[in-house]
């Protein structure tokens, strides 16, 4: 079989063990005899993979009493209105960062006031706002901690005077995080926790019930938390995945160890992106993704494009074509992206300098 190195933005490469488990998991789950696909989620093995999962939430990130973990169908774009459905009674405030912050500004719109206190749409968002200031008389300030198509990441966790809510779809589980500092945390699991089909929240629970309007049942986070996640039947696969994929993180080590090696990745990355004549980073330097490292053709190079793309293709590049909003290139370098596979990336440039500069 020919070796690939995959880069693709989401769905993205999983560990290997989690894959293997979830291949026996299919034949016989937890020794039953029946599949995973067609297990009972009443069943007492799975009830424990949801314990389990949960648990694997708060040791590896910390989280603090009060919080509560869910995992619910739907993916981060449902969680756009949700979160603004649960928290939203006057006025939010959002940091537009990107298409998927605008996103979620056009949903809570349709909830009450909504002020975007700074946007770096004027520079096609390579950049992360600064110097703005987050209004006070606002029920919450939406960020999006990671921006997957333009390549810039907030990297740090803020002092925010009002309730923080963030997007975590891209970067979560890549560093530590103070749970603490936010009121809701939420994301898709296709990127760095599992396969696309869950969604993780993680809600503290004093923001609820606060909101004046009357929710749908499902919409209400508060109907999810008694409930254990399984008020209806969850989306049982991807959370096995996402089990077996913490499972991994933690054996290497937690989150400390898992941010060193996504800073070494993109070190290497973002390194032969500077040295190289042929390309150029696309987003500012202080604000740059170590999980989508988006990069283009330098001027003089430009018409190169479609000989990168075939040359890496032909040496097992796969998924590093930029979003098609933006073009150029991609490599999103989530946990389970091996440094081998950016190594093998940075080697395909060089040869190709070689060949072409």
């Amino acid at each position: 079989m020919k070796k690939v190195h995959n880069f693709n933005a989401g769905p993205c490469v999983l560990p290997k063990q989690a894959v293997e488990s979830a291949i026996e998991a299919i034949r016989d789950f937890d020794g039953t005899g029946i599949g995973l696909l067609e297990i009972s989620h009443r069943t007492p093995g799975w009830e424990r993979v949801m314990a389990e999962t949960e648990q694997l939430w708060i040791e590896l990130l910390g989280i603090p009493a009060g919080y509560k973990v869910l995992f619910l169908g739907g993916g981060a774009s449902t969680q756009f209105f949700m979160v603004a459905a649960n928290l939203l009674n006057k006025k939010a405030a959002y940091l537009q960062t990107g298409v998927w912050a605008k996103k979620a500004v056009k949903e809570a719109k349709m909830f009450g006031e909504v002020e975007v206190v700074a946007s770096s749409e004027d520079r096609t968002y390579c950049y992360i706002p600064k110097n703005y200031t987050i209004p006070t008389d606002a029920d919450y300030f939406h960020i999006t901690t990671n921006n997957t198509i333009y390549g810039t990441e907030i990297k740090y966790d803020m002092d925010c005077p009002i309730n923080l809510v963030a997007d975590m779809s891209s970067d979560i589980m890549s560093r530590p995080v103070d749970v603490s500092k936010y009121a809701l945390i939420y994301g898709g699991a296709q990127k760095n926790v599992g396969p696309a089909g869950v969604t993780f929240v993680i809600v503290r629970e004093d923001v609820l019930g606060k909101v004046e309007r009357q929710m749908s049942t499902m919409v209400d986070y508060r109907t999810h938390i008694p409930e254990s996640s399984m008020f209806n039947t969850p989306p049982v696969f991807p959370i096995f995945v996402m089990h077996e994929t913490l499972k991994w993180v933690k054996e290497l080590g937690g989150l400390e160890v898992m941010h060193k090696m996504n800073n070494d990745k993109a070190d290497l990355l973002y390194n032969e992106i500077d040295r190289n004549k042929m390309f150029v980073g696309t987003a500012d330097k202080e604000d740059r993704s170590i999980m989508n490292i988006c990069f283009v053709m330098a001027e003089g190079y430009k018409d190169k494009e479609a000989d990168f793309m075939a040359f890496a293709k032909e040496r097992g590049m796969v998924g590093i074509k930029g979003h098609r909003s933006v073009g150029g290139f991609r490599a999103s370098t989530y946990n389970a992206c091996p440094k081998e596979s950016v190594q093998a990336l940075v080697d395909c440039m060089q040869e190709f300098e070689k060949l072409n500069a």
